[in-house]
């Protein structure tokens, strides 16, 4: 298992961030590139429009493999697992006894009962060791694995390029081949709500294939600043933020993954009531009226001034040129408009339905 350490673990691409001129930062453990010289908003607009080349290697991924490791998978998740055939990917959650999240992650069938599971980097040590006292000799951390991802629409036509298979891959489809002679293991998936490739290939042989990419004139790097705004725009929930041990499936809209044939998971109870009546609370997006942001934590309330909920993600959308907002509210609440008190400020926020920019996942 990894140690934590006091300092911050270099990725195997951080020279390539040096080289580059990235503003690293300490994120989950890691050295992590905040965004490159021509700034956060440029790069999510570059992402949008071309495509980016992320560095995700602080993420964890482990091998799950041996008899009945379907099944047994199957039992830790709200998502129907068993039935994944090879080449196969399926996004889900972990669930605790009380229907919490214990993180979301991404289950990719290698081979029949052989699975990469990715893991987000602040909840790896946890992660593993829960996965290792459910699976013992049958789970096998993959520290010595890289993780890159390739995001926006150029993204198809660079992989074909260079894998010509692999571009045909649809939507959560994954295959074992080579980029530029690098054994990889590639699927089609990616957090920004763009069509895109995430790459896992071994450490020592990280920076040659980024390399490649970037040879290509419609690839940047980008940081986790504009990560965050991509996945923000698209949607999407970040972990520790929008989704938490305490925040169930069904409260962070993602009733969607649980599927109504899995006979055992922990907190099945409670899921599936709250799937079938409905939760307390609801997710919902927000767009800002004005130019005063609105953080993670802000209280939420409507025209009375009763507090209905809270932000759990916040930022500036570079599409839209707008505050957005993702938040768990009330689910009895039911006005179009609700506020936010900023300082001295009252702040108007209107619910809008997700995602607030529209994703170009393929789907053949």
């Amino acid at each position: 298992m990894r140690i934590a350490l006091n300092k911050p673990s270099p990725t195997p691409l951080y020279t390539l961030h040096e080289k580059l001129q990235a503003k690293m930062v300490d994120f989950a453990g890691y050295l992590m590139p905040q965004q490159y010289p021509q700034g956060i908003i440029a790069e999510h607009l570059h992402c949008r429009s071309q495509a980016g080349l992320f560095d995700i290697s602080h993420m964890g991924q482990c091998l799950i493999a041996g008899s009945n490791a379907a099944e047994q998978l199957q039992a830790l998740t709200p998502s129907a697992i068993a039935h994944l055939q090879p080449g196969q990917q399926r996004y889900t959650i972990l669930s605790n006894e009380q229907g919490g999240i214990i993180d979301d992650l991404i289950i990719s069938c290698l081979e029949p009962e052989r699975f990469l599971v990715i893991v987000n980097a602040a909840c790896k040590d946890k992660d593993f060791a829960y996965l290792h006292a459910q699976f013992g000799e049958a789970f096998h951390e993959l520290s010595d694995r890289a993780l890159i991802a390739l995001q926006g629409p150029k993204a198809h036509d660079i992989m074909h390029s260079l894998s010509p298979p692999t571009a045909q891959l649809k939507f959560m489809q994954l295959r074992q081949t080579q980029l530029n002679g690098v054994d990889c293991i590639i699927g089609r998936c990616g957090y920004t709500g763009e069509d895109g490739f995430e790459i896992s290939l071994p450490t020592e042989h990280a920076i040659k294939v980024a390399e490649t990419l970037l040879n290509f004139d419609a690839v940047q790097a980008i940081g986790l600043g504009a990560r965050n705004t991509l996945r923000l725009e698209a949607g999407l929930s970040l972990y520790g933020h929008d989704l938490s041990e305490n925040i169930s499936p069904i409260e962070a809209g993602l009733a969607w993954l649980v599927s109504s044939t899995n006979l055992q998971y922990p907190g099945k109870g409670i899921i599936q009531k709250q799937r079938q009546h409905g939760a307390e609370r609801k997710r919902v997006g927000l767009i800002v009226d004005g130019k005063i942001p609105v953080r993670d934590e802000t209280d939420i309330m409507n025209a009375d001034d009763k507090i209905v909920g809270k932000i759990t993600s916040g930022g500036y959308s570079p599409t839209l040129q707008k505050h957005i907002a993702l938040a768990l509210i009330d689910s009895r609440c039911q006005p179009q408009t609700l506020y936010a008190q900023v300082r001295k400020h009252r702040i108007a926020m209107q619910i809008s339905p997700l995602p607030f920019t529209p994703h170009r996942y393929y789907r053949g």
